[in-house]
């Protein structure tokens, strides 16, 4: 379980293909603290740490986790957002973020206003995901609040802060993100699509 509150940004130095599984060794300010077997959001996936060496970590992701997210696209050198699980009884700064991505959303437009960015992404809406109107959203792994709910597209709203410690002063125009979708939402989804 994790909040959408990045903790710090990794840089990718190795990706070692194994069969269908891809093995992604991040050097990061946090990777001496972990242990093997923790669990670590990477760009809001849920990974398992299997190999540690100083300043680096590695984690394994298999074939579905690389269909269904933006690992698939990742490259040498590339930042990457990542965020320990929270522990019990701490605050609950963002929102409930499981780890599992639901989906992968395509970048359609950057606005700069006066110091803060709209970013707007466009998500296949065949899958029955939904966003609604200041609900919550987690993109990359970053917790946030959706704006201008659509059908199949949505923005959020990115402070300064936010845009230089994460990756997203990385995301560019048809750039692909991961999008977990609120968990609170998927169940009401899930309930009504039973009762009708």
């Amino acid at each position: 379980m994790f909040t959408g509150i990045i903790e710090e940004i990794g840089q990718v130095i190795d990706l070692k293909s194994e069969g269908e599984n891809v093995h992604i060794t991040v050097n990061s300010n946090i990777s001496s603290e972990l242990k093997i077997d923790q669990s670590l959001a990477h760009n809001g996936v849920c990974l398992t740490v299997v190999e540690l060496n100083n300043s680096q970590h590695t984690v394994t992701a298999i074939k579905e986790t690389m269909d269904k997210s933006n690992l698939s696209h990742l490259k040498i050198n590339d930042k990457i957002n990542l965020e320990r699980a929270m522990k019990l009884g701490s605050r609950l700064d963002g929102h409930i973020v499981q780890g599992h991505v639901d989906q992968i959303g395509k970048c359609l437009k950057i606005e700069e206003i006066e110091g803060s960015w709209i970013f707007t992404f466009q998500y296949d809406d065949s899958l029955n995901n939904l966003t609604i109107e200041k609900g919550s959203i987690t993109i990359n792994g970053i917790s946030l609040t959706v704006v201008n709910s659509k059908n199949n597209s949505f923005s959020v709203a990115i402070i300064p802060y936010t845009y230089e410690n994460t990756n997203f002063h990385k995301i560019k125009l048809n750039d692909y993100v991961n999008l977990e979708f609120d968990v609170i939402g998927k169940y009401i989804a899930k309930l009504l699509e039973k009762r009708q």
